[in-house]
This record gives structure tokens, sequence and C-alpha cells, in this order.
């Protein structure tokens, strides 16, 4: 399953991705990429979300290839078409979001997804929300995008009162 969303991503970029200006994207490509990776070092065995590996590789290639691959490239998707306008970007992010929560379902339900530590699959929609609405802020303005995920990040290890370490 995580290989044919990977698959299904990489495909829809390359049929409405604007792959020709993609340095246009990197930063943010990145700045998810970073992220992503950030968080499984950061909170350990102490995840909101954990994927379960498919038959093909474990738990940490899973992350690898979301962290890498499919996150960044639904993001140069997402940024080839970001719209002007304070409405249609509300829209457009909810929209998106709208997507990520299909497959977040559809995870949910083959059982490639399970959440721990109080997290609820409603949560993941309002996370989508607040992702896509930094990752634009990113593209324009992303000192003011590192302060907020800076601050999201404290909120969630506070309020889900997890534990990390920096090292064992």
């Amino acid at each position: 399953m995580h290989v044919a969303i990977a698959v299904l991503t990489i495909v829809a970029s390359f049929k409405w991705g604007n792959w020709k200006n993609w340095r246009q994207y990197h930063a943010s490509m990145f700045f998810i990429a970073t992220g992503g990776l950030l968080y499984e070092y950061i909170v350990k065995e102490n995840t909101l979300w954990k994927f379960h590996p498919d038959f093909l590789y474990g738990h940490e290639m899973v992350v690898i290839v979301y962290a890498l691959i499919t996150m960044p490239v639904s993001l140069l998707l997402f940024l080839s078409h970001f719209p002007e306008g304070l409405f249609k970007r509300a829209f457009y992010i909810l929209i998106w979001s709208g997507i990520y929560i299909i497959f977040e379902w559809t995870l949910l339900v083959f059982g490639r997804i399970s959440y721990q530590n109080g997290w609820k699959f409603w949560y993941s929609f309002l996370f989508d929300i607040v992702m896509f609405s930094v990752i634009a802020l990113h593209q324009f303005k992303p000192f003011r995008a590192y302060i907020i995920s800076l601050l999201i990040i404290i909120f969630l290890i506070n309020y889900f009162n997890i534990p990390f370490k920096f090292s064992k």
C-alpha cells in the first residue's frame, strides 16, 4: 500500500506537477523531508502515528519513502498549482488536506497505520490543514514558517506528553 501511494504520487506529479521549475519548490520540499525525518528521530518509539510496513520493506524504509519521496513530490504537485487570493488558497489547502485524509483513511482501513499516545484519525485532518498552511507560508516567508513549526512541535510534544531523547 505504501509503495502504491508513492508510485501514484510520482505518476501524478509527472502528469500535473511543474517539474520544469522544481527548483522554485526545492526549499519547501527539503523543509518537509527534513521535518518528517526529524520527527521520527526525535520521538523514536513514542510516535503519534505509526506506519506498518508492506511486504517489501520494514518500518524505517516506510518512513524514508514518505519523507524523501512521497511528501516532497506531493509538495511539488501542491505548490505547482497554488492559487492567488486568500479564499482560493484556503479552499485549495482544504482540498489537499481532504486528499491526504482519504489516503490516510485507506491506510487505516488496511492496517497500514495506527495511532498512539492519544492521537485520533480526525487530528490528522487538522494536522494536514496546519501542515499545508505552514508549507504555503514557507514557500513565501520561510523564517516565519520555521518559527511556527517550532511552536507547533512544542505544542504537540506537550499536549500529547511525548517523551523524546536525542540518544539512548
